[in-house]
This record gives C-alpha cells, sequence and structure tokens, in this order.
C-alpha cells in the first residue's frame, strides 16, 4: 500500500489526490469526489475538503494509499 507524507496534523482530501499523483489538478479532484468515486476509511466522501490524518486510508480508481506523519 502507497504512502502520503503529511508535514502538519492534517490534510484535505482534495490536496491528497493530488499528491498522491491520483489526479492533475483541484478541479478533478473536485470532480472525482463530487461523483462519489472516492473513500476514506471505506465509505464513500464528498468532501473535497475533509480532513485527513494520520493512518486515513482513500481509494480511488483501485489504488489505496494511507496518510502517513512525516514526523
Amino acid at each position: 500500500m502507497e504512502e502520503v507524507r503529511i508535514k502538519d496534523a492534517y490534510i484535505k482530501l482534495g490536496q491528497a489526490l493530488k499528491l498522491a499523483g491520483l489526479v492533475e489538478s483541484g478541479v478533478d479532484a473536485k470532480y472525482v469526489i463530487q461523483n462519489e468515486q472516492v473513500k476514506v476509511n471505506g465509505q464513500v466522501e464528498t468532501q473535497r475538503g475533509k480532513k485527513l490524518i494520520e493512518n486515513d486510508e482513500v481509494c480511488f480508481e483501485g489504488n489505496t494509499f494511507v496518510i502517513r506523519s512525516r514526523g
């Protein structure tokens, strides 16, 4: 499973999708999130600004990554 490392206490879902390389822009992230294509911890998430914290798991188009703190 891939890991996305963050330096702060949280990262927003749209930003995490970009950081993981699964979307190219914030507009792309907004589109796939609003169209219920993204799951966070097994549940469909429709809020682009959803705050993800350590150990949250994100799934999109068969790709899964987990949030990890750099600290």
